[in-house]
C-alpha cells in the first residue's frame, strides 16, 4: 500500500513538471512567433519605404500614341534674350484735362437746351439758358454801378474828387466780377447796358471746343448751385485706363508707349501718369496712358486690352508659366526628357515673370524641357505612383 501511494505521487509530480515545462514552451514558442511576425512586417514596411522612395523620382515612360494624343512639345531649352509682353485690362476715359462739367454756380431753372447728347460744340457756343432770382439782383446792381462809373469817368477824377471816383470805380469792378463769378460771360454782361436785356436770364457756354458727353435735366427743372448738367469732353486725345497686378514691378517712365486692342483695331498710345498707390476698390496699380483719337474711333467707357512690350537686355532660361508643375513636395518642377519618352521632374526655382513666360533658375542649358502639355505628364507620374502604393 506505501508502494503503490508513493509510485503514485511521483507519476503526479511527473506529470505536473511536464505540464509547466509545456506551458513554458508555448509561451517561447508564441513570443517567437511575435518576433518572427514583427520582422516580417518590419520588413515589408521597410520594402514598402523603399518602394516609396523609389516612386519618389517623379519618373514616367510614355508611348508615341500617349504623346501624339496629349499634344507634348518638347523643346530644347536655350538662354537667349527674351522679347515679351505683359498685359492688363484697360478703360477708354475722356481726358480730364481737357474737358469739363457745365454747372450753374447757383441756384437756378433751366429755360432752354441749346445742344444735345452727342452734339459737337465749339468755343463760346450756347450750351444751356436758365434764370435765377440771384442773378437778376446782381444784373440789377451790375447795371447801376455800371451807369454810375461811366459818368463819373466821364466828368473826370479831378471833378467828381478822389473817393467819389474809386467808390463808383470800386462798385463797378465789384458787380461785374460777381456776374462773371454766375458764370456768365463778358459779353452777356456787356448787353446789360442795354435796358431791353431781360434781367435774372443768363445763358451758360461752352469753354473750349469738345463733344457733350452727357445732358442729364430736363426744361423747367430747379438746379442747386454746382449740380452736372452737361460733360464736356475734346475728343482728339483720350486716357486710357490700364490696371496692373500690385505685385508686377515694371519700369514705366512717361513716354512708355503700349499698344492697346479696343475690338478689332489697334492703337498706340504712350503713358503719361503712374498712381503711386493701390487702388482700394479694384487693389490694382493704375498707370494712364494718352491714346491720339483723330479719327474719333474711339469713345469714353470702352474696354480696351493693354499690352506693354519689353526686353531682357541679358540671356535667361524661360518656360511658357503652363510648363511650371507644383511637385508633391510643393515646390516648382519642370519636366525633363532624358530620353526618347522617358520624363523625369525637376526642381527649379522661379525668377523674373515675362508676360506668359517665367525664368527659372536651377536647370542645365540644352535640357529638353516639356513647353506644352506638362499637366497630362504630372497626371501619368501621379497615376503610377497611386497604382504602385494600391497594388
Amino acid at each position: 500500500m506505501n508502494i503503490t501511494l508513493k509510485t503514485f505521487l511521483l507519476a503526479l509530480l511527473l506529470a505536473t513538471a511536464n505540464l509547466a515545462y509545456s506551458a513554458e514552451d508555448e509561451h517561447e514558442h508564441s513570443e517567437t512567433e511575435e518576433a518572427t511576425t514583427e520582422d516580417t512586417h518590419q520588413d515589408d514596411g521597410d520594402a514598402h519605404d523603399e518602394h516609396g522612395e523609389s516612386s519618389e523620382s517623379a519618373a514616367v515612360s510614355l508611348t508615341t500614341k500617349q504623346l501624339s494624343l496629349a499634344d507634348i512639345k518638347v523643346e530644347v531649352l536655350d538662354a537667349r534674350p527674351m522679347d515679351y509682353r505683359v498685359y492688363a485690362p484697360g478703360e477708354i476715359k475722356a481726358n480730364g484735362y481737357t474737358s469739363y462739367l457745365v454747372s450753374p454756380r447757383v441756384d437756378s431753372v433751366v429755360l432752354r437746351r441749346h445742344v444735345a447728347l452727342g452734339d459737337h460744340v465749339e468755343k463760346g457756343q450756347a450750351l444751356v439758358s436758365l434764370f435765377s432770382e440771384s442773378v437778376a439782383e446782381a444784373q440789377a446792381g451790375y447795371q447801376v454801378s455800371s451807369s454810375e462809373w461811366r459818368r463819373v469817368k466821364k466828368l473826370g477824377r479831378k471833378a467828381m474828387g478822389d473817393n467819389r471816383f474809386i467808390s463808383a470805380k470800386s462798385a463797378y469792378e465789384a458787380a461785374y466780377g460777381r456776374l462773371l463769378a454766375y458764370g456768365l460771360s463778358e459779353s452777356a454782361i456787356q448787353s446789360l447796358n442795354n435796358d431791353a436785356k431781360a434781367l435774372g436770364e443768363y445763358t451758360l457756354t461752352a469753354v473750349n471746343s469738345g463733344s457733350v458727353q452727357s445732358d442729364d435735366f430736363n426744361q423747367g427743372q430747379r438746379v442747386e448751385s454746382g449740380q452736372a448738367l452737361m460733360e464736356l469732353s475734346d475728343e482728339n486725345e483720350l486716357w486710357v485706363k490700364a490696371l496692373l497686378a500690385p505685385n508686377i514691378h515694371l519700369e514705366l517712365p512717361a513716354g512708355t508707349e503700349a499698344e492697346i486692342k479696343v475690338g478689332n483695331e489697334w492703337f498706340t498710345a504712350k503713358v503719361i501718369q503712374e498712381a503711386h498707390t493701390i487702388d482700394p476698390q479694384t487693389r490694382t496699380r493704375v498707370v494712364r496712358l494718352q491714346v491720339n483719337n483723330d479719327s474719333h474711333r474711339l469713345h469714353p467707357g470702352q474696354f480696351a486690352d493693354v499690352y506693354f512690350s519689353f526686353a531682357t537686355s541679358e540671356s535667361v532660361l524661360a518656360v511658357p508659366e503652363s510648363a511650371l508643375m507644383r511637385g508633391s513636395d510643393g515646390d516648382w518642377t519642370v519636366f525633363v526628357e532624358m530620353k526618347a519618352g522617358e520624363f523625369q521632374a525637376q526642381e527649379v526655382e522661379l525668377g523674373r515673370s515675362l508676360g506668359k513666360w517665367r525664368e527659372i533658375i536651377g536647370l542645365e542649358s540644352g535640357s529638353r524641357v516639356v513647353m506644352e502639355g506638362a499637366f497630362f505628364v504630372a497626371s501619368q507620374i501621379s497615376k503610377g505612383d497611386f497604382d504602385a502604393h494600391n497594388h
